[in-house]
Parts: C-alpha cells; structure tokens; sequence
C-alpha cells in the first residue's frame, strides 16, 4: 500500500529550446568562410609576391650591374617561405570541405574564386605582355617576367579549380568567364586601335613623320599587334570555348549591353566625330599645319573600323535575347548619341559667344565651333534613329521599367550637371561686378558654363516632359511598370536552364535555382519533365502572384507549387 505522505517524485526539468542547430550552424558557416577565404586570398598573393621575387633575382643572377638589395631578398624569402607553406595548408583543408555540397553551394567560394581568377588573369596577362612588348624594343624585363609566369601559374591554377567537375562554384560560377571575355576584349580591341592607327597613320602622314626619337614606324604597329593577338584569343575562348555568348546571366547581360554595345558605340561613335572633325578643320581652318591637323585621323578611322566591328556583333547577340536586353542596347545607344549631342550644342553655343567678343576668324574660335558641329552631327542622328522621338510608343512599352529608369537617369544627371552649371555662371558673374576692370569680359567669363547650361536645360525639359507622359499614360490604363515578383527560388531537378530563362522573361525577376536532391532512383527521371518541357505551367502559375521573393516547386511530375514568402 503506497504511502500518501511520500513525496510526489518531480519530472526531469527539459531544458529551454536553444537557437535551432541549423539557423545557427548557417551564421557560424558564412563567417566562418568568409574568413577563411578572405585569409586564403591574402596568402595566395603574398606567396605569389615572394615567389615572383625569388624568380626575378634568379634571373638576374648573371647580371652584374644589379644593386644587391638583402631587404628585398628578406622580404621575398619571408613572403615565398611562410606565406607559400601557409597558403598551400590552407588551401588543402578547404579543398578537403569542398566535397560538401553546403561549402559547394556557399556565396564565399564563388566569390573568392571568380575574384582571384579575375586578378590573376589581369595581372599575368599585363605583365607578360609588357615583357612582350619591351622585348620588340630589344629590352628585357625580368621583373615582368616573373611577374607574368608565378601569376600565369596561380591563374592556371584557379582556372583548374572553376571547372573542376565536382567541386567547382554552384553560385557566381559564370562570373570568371564573363570577366575573361570583357577583360580579352578591352585589350583585344585596345590592341587593334592602336596597331590600326599606326599603320593609317603611316599611310597618311608618312613614316618619316610618325617616327619618333629615331624609333622605326613598324614597331609601335607590333607592339600593339601583339596586345590585339593575346586580347583577343583571350576574349574568344571566354566567349565561345566557356560559353559567354550563352550566358542569360543578368551580369552576362550587363556585360553585353556595357562594354560590347555602349563602349563599341562610344569606340565608334568618337572615331566618327574625330574623323569629321579633322575634314572641317581641313576644309575650314587652314591656318594651321596639315600635318598637325591630320595627326588624330589614322587613329579615329582605326576607332571607326573596330568599334564597328565590336558593335555589330554584339548588337546581333542582344537583338536575339530577351525583350529587357534588346531595349537596353536601344537606350544605351540613345544616350550615347544624346550626351554628344548636348555636348554639341554646348560647345557651338560657347564659340558663337567667343564670337561676339573676338573676330569669328580666329583660330581657337573657330577650331572649337567646328568641334561642337562635328559632336552635333555625329549624335543627334544616333539619338533621333535609337530613341524615335516622333513615334507613337504602345502604353506596354512606356510601362517597360527600363524605360522609366532611362528617363530619371537622363533628367536627373541633366539637371545636376546644370545646378552646377547655373553656379558656375552665378559666381563669373559675381566676380564681373565686383571687379569688373581687371580678367577677360562678361561674355568670355560666362560662355563656357552658359553653353552647358543651356545644353543640359534642354535635356532635362524634354525629358522631363516624356515621363510626366508616360506617368499619366499609366495612370489612364492602369499599367504597372514595377515588377510584382522581385526574386524567384526554384527548386527542380536535372537541367532547369529552360524554366529558369521562361520564369525570368515572364515576370522579370531574379531566379535562382536550386537543385532537388535525388533520393530515389527514379526521382530525377520523374521531375525532369516539369522542368524542361513544362514551363508554360510554371509560368502559369506565378499568374497573379505578387510578393518580394517566391518559392516555386516544379515536380515531381506535373507539380508545381508557388509559395510566396514572408519579407
């Protein structure tokens, strides 16, 4: 019989929930990476550092005119010896991790990654390029060298890891090839310009005038020849062997529309000016030397030639992708063609001024009159053929949100650069009054910044008047420039690249892909479908949806589940 005074045993307390294991293991692994990679970053260069000098001083073992410096030898062997074995260590545990898929996956191996390939490459290349072309002269750098050869070496190094099959960067795993190809190709077209315009330079002026300090006329056109060769198999094997031109990447794209629309047409669009700039000064300002005036040409038809080239190819690409991307290449354009054109007026509005006060003959006068008029010319057809001012533009199109982007951009900058402009002209004035008998006149004070002023007053009416239009013309039909979606996370499995591009050109967010882990066997043979040739359903489904990031299944089979998340 139990005994009703014993004591009533007291339950084991359960402790309080701590954080969950995985939220707190998530925080302590991007720290954790983050400092490991950001410490791997310093090693690797101060190892590369120390090796390049060690290198340097072998090769210049025979070289008896070398000052012996003990200091710098202390500090290659410090960087080479400590930091080389402290690199290697580190890097090999890291190497080790990377056979989890969470260190695969994570933000800091991909951006570690792209950003020591991205150096290295720059670095190699510049280095042994300059030994190059020193060498044409007949001298011999072996700094450079080594330079060149220990970062070759790392760059080789990093490029084996990026396409490791198994252990390479699932996120910012296209971002070395993006910055190979526009790196290739800012010192392929470079390259070109130069070796071009040395050898038009030559044709029109004479190779007795380009020579300088008794240096030849062909070795200047080789030295850059060589910058053109390397750039260029370096921008096509990141474009066609990696697949840059590929890419649907919004970086990918950036690129695209950037460096291969923008900076091609600016590369053209100069060399036009420059080109019609000289025929008028030829035409309308002898007063100095042919020779002279004739310098810029070779280089400017170089400037047209390639810049042409450039552009024309990748106009094509962006004319086959997306509808963001084709409008994008129109409004870059646009605005190339509308800041030389506001430059234009500028100027000739600053030289008709100058013409008031000085006779029009004179040269600086006149020289500048015909700059504005050669800016003028070139840009106001480009502005007018990219932007269509007089065309009836569809409600769908003013509510494209590059648009509406395009225009702030425009007015914006417009009417900082005229703030300043009004300032500039405020305080000349201010100076004339309060002391009006010593400097140039009223007039010459004031021109310069009146002209900008004028120029960038007309840019931001006119565009100021389009989007106080566009906005009452979404009003009226109830049109919603701003995306309903901001980011999608989708999850599916096998090759997802099909509804990834189908979800991105439907809503205009950002998707981001995350692969299914397949734990049966036929569980990637079953999903597969809905991700490739189901995207009409997935796209369907995010009908209505209006949320800052979404979730989307596809799969198994036909499934498709949207969940919008909590901000």
């Amino acid at each position: 019989m139990e005994n009703p005074a014993a004591p009533v045993p007291t339950p084991p307390r359960t402790p309080a929930p701590g954080p969950a294991p995985a939220a707190a293991g998530s925080a302590q692994g991007t720290v954790r990476r983050l400092i490991v990679y950001t410490i791997l970053f310093a090693l690797v260069t101060i190892a590369a550092i120390g090796i390049a000098g060690l290198l340097e001083r072998l090769l210049r073992l025979g070289d008896r005119l070398v000052v012996v410096d003990d200091t710098g030898l202390a500090l290659s062997l410090a960087f080479a010896l400590i930091g080389g074995p402290l690199a290697a260590v580190l890097w090999w545990a890291v190497w080790r991790r990377l056979r989890e898929e969470s260190e695969r996956t994570s933000l800091a191996w991909g951006l570690y990654l792209a950003a020591m390939y991205t150096v290295s490459l720059i670095v190699a290349a510049t280095a042994l390029l300059n030994t190059a072309t020193a060498g044409v002269e007949g001298r011999w750098l072996p700094d450079g060298f080594a330079v060149g050869v220990v970062w070759a070496g790392v760059w080789i190094w990093h490029r084996w890891m990026w396409r490791h099959p198994v252990k390479r960067p699932v996120r910012l795993g296209t971002v070395p090839a993006v910055a190979g190809s526009v790196y290739g190709l800012i010192i392929g077209v470079g390259g070109a310009v130069n070796a071009l315009g040395s050898l038009f330079d030559t044709a029109i002026r004479g190779a007795s005038a380009q020579a300088i300090a008794g240096s030849p006329w062909w070795r200047s056109a080789i030295e850059a020849l060589i910058w053109a060769a390397v750039g260029g198999l370096m921008w096509w094997w990141h474009w066609y062997r990696d697949g840059t031109k590929r890419l649907n990447t919004g970086l990918a794209a950036v690129a695209l529309v950037v460096v291969g629309v923008m900076g091609a047409g600016i590369l053209m669009l100069g060399g036009i000016g420059t080109a019609l700039f000289v025929g008028l000064r030829l035409a309308f300002d002898p007063s100095d030397a042919s020779s002279e005036i004739l310098r810029p040409l070779g280089t400017a038809l170089a400037a047209v030639l390639v810049g042409a080239v450039v552009w024309i190819h990748h106009r094509r690409i962006a004319a086959e992708r997306s509808d963001d991307t084709r409008r994008a290449s129109a409004l870059v354009m646009s605005a190339v063609g509308l800041a030389a054109a506001a430059s234009g007026i500028g100027v000739v509005l600053n030289a008709t001024l100058a013409a008031l006060v000085g006779p029009l003959a004179a040269s600086d006068t006149r020289t500048l009159l015909l700059g504005g008029i050669s800016a003028l010319v070139v840009g106001g057809p480009v502005w007018w053929l990219s932007w269509k001012p007089t065309r009836r533009v569809e409600p769908t199109e003013i509510a494209y949100t590059g648009r509406r982007v395009y225009l702030i951009a425009v007015f914006g900058v417009s009417a900082v650069v005229a703030l300043i402009a009004l300032l500039v002209v405020g305080f000349r004035l201010f100076e004339y009054f309060l002391d009006p008998v010593s400097g140039a006149s009223l007039i010459d004070r004031v021109r310069a910044p009146l002209g900008l002023l004028v120029a960038t007053a007309l840019v931001f009416g006119y565009h100021f008047a389009v989007w106080r239009h566009d906005r009452a013309v979404i009003a009226a039909h109830g049109l919603a420039p701003e995306r309903r979606i901001g980011r999608v996370i989708l999850v599916a499995a096998g090759d997802a690249e099909a509804l990834e591009r189908a979800v991105r050109d439907a809503t205009g967010a950002s998707v981001t892909v995350w692969q299914r882990a397949v734990t049966e066997p036929g569980a990637l043979t079953e999903a597969a479908p809905a991700a490739l040739s189901d995207a009409a359903a997935v796209v369907g489904a995010l009908e209505g949806v209006s949320a800052k990031r979404v979730l989307v299944i596809a799969g198994p089979g036909d499934r498709v589940e949207v969940v919008p998340l909590a901000e």
